[in-house]
């Protein structure tokens, strides 16, 4: 049983400031992320619910009380959605943070941590990589009943977890001051990459222009739409969104453009070898015939156009954040070589491309698919 730094007593006494049902039985550290520490806790009786016990990493997300805010608002309005459809268990669609005995949702410990408890969903499927078209068409089924389920909440009741964490402008403002300043002396290893950034940088601001303009509505958006970040029903159909930290107001062509980025790639995110990487047009097409089967009926003309901005955006984003981190000698990501994070941002915008050449197809599935639904399913039919 490894629990990392931790020792059991020490996390079942942080478990025991919270409301749970049964008792301890066993704590394991669980799941693949990278940003909080996660353990299963399981329950001596078997009748009872197990729990899911969370670190959560305040450097990354600095006002945790923001953060477990905007999760209670938006789990609370999918319950209330959920409990009016027939043969619907909402607490099994929707994570449930359990309250401390001090009726709140989140722990701080004496050493400054701060804690969650979740009730642990059971029978569930998780990937991290896309292989087939009912997982990508799940996929999309799922984030667009997310979104589906929201889109009638006003994003103002929300903060920012992260502030500007999909703010283009800032990406761009701070790759040009490092490349300028230079810290560990590779900015002129990336001349190739800086020429690629600065042709596609009005066009990769499209999305924020828009929604300042008020042409695209800001919405509230899960902002790290990740397959892995979906929970599967043991018959392989959509259950439940989780990782909801970032979930704030955003524009949903950041969802649709970063779940897209994450399942069409053909290589490995950081491929060194670019001639490996292409778009999977069929992954392409379900993610797509799922999530707008769910959104179709919400989303405005110019958001359903916007989709494709974002499958170019979340790319060249991620990529323009590796590429940074580069010339600032490696300080975010955590990488295995001296050139990693070059490796990995030029593979991002190689995929840039692929989208590129294939953008009117591409743009065409999403508007066929649109149109499809709008004439075929009633709002709000999402099962």
């Amino acid at each position: 049983m490894y629990l990392g730094s931790y020792t059991f007593n020490t996390l079942k006494d942080i478990v025991s400031q919270f409301n749970i049902q049964g008792e301890v039985k066993e704590i394991n550290a669980y799941g693949s992320g990278h940003i909080n520490d996660t353990f299963h806790i399981i329950n001596a009786k078997s009748e009872l619910p197990d729990y899911l016990l969370q670190r959560i990493n305040s450097h990354v997300f600095e006002n945790v009380a923001i953060l477990i805010n905007n999760i209670e608002i938006v789990t609370h309005h999918i319950k209330q959605k959920l409990s009016a459809w027939d043969g619907v268990d909402p607490n099994q669609q929707v994570l449930t943070l359990v309250r401390t005995s001090e009726n709140k949702c989140y722990y701080q410990d004496n050493a400054g941590n701060y804690w969650r408890v979740y009730i642990f969903l059971k029978n569930t499927l998780s990937f991290d990589i896309v292989t087939t078209i009912n997982q990508a068409r799940e996929g999309g089924k799922a984030f667009g009943r997310f979104q589906a389920l929201i889109s009638d909440l006003n994003a103002d009741l929300l903060g920012e977890t992260i502030p500007d964490f999909h703010n283009i402008e800032k990406r761009l403002q701070k790759f040009k001051y490092v490349l300028d300043a230079d810290p560990v002396g590779r900015s002129a290893d990336v001349a190739e990459e800086t020429a690629f950034v600065l042709k596609r940088q009005e066009e990769m601001c499209s999305i924020l222009n828009l929604g300042r303009a008020g042409k695209l509505p800001l919405r509230i958006t899960h902002n790290d739409t990740k397959f892995n970040n979906v929970l599967l029903d043991t018959d392989g159909k959509a259950q439940c969104v989780i990782d909801l930290d970032t979930v704030m107001p955003g524009y949903i062509a950041y969802d649709f453009g970063d779940a897209i980025r994450s399942i069409v790639n053909t290589a490995a995110e950081d491929e060194a070898d670019t001639s490996k990487i292409d778009v999977n047009i069929s992954l392409f097409k379900a993610f797509t015939i799922g999530f707008l089967k769910e959104t179709a009926n919400v989303l405005t003309d110019l958001e359903v156009k916007s989709l494709m901005i974002g499958t170019l955006l979340l790319p060249y984003m991620i990529g323009l954040r590796f590429l940074t981190d580069y010339l600032e000698g490696d300080i975010y990501f955590k990488t295995q070589s001296s050139d990693h994070n070059l490796q990995r941002a030029r593979a991002q915008f190689q995929l840039l491309r692929k989208l590129e050449d294939n953008y009117e197809d591409l743009q065409r599935i999403v508007q066929t698919t649109t149109d499809e639904y709008r004439l075929t399913v009633p709002i709000n039919n999402h099962l």
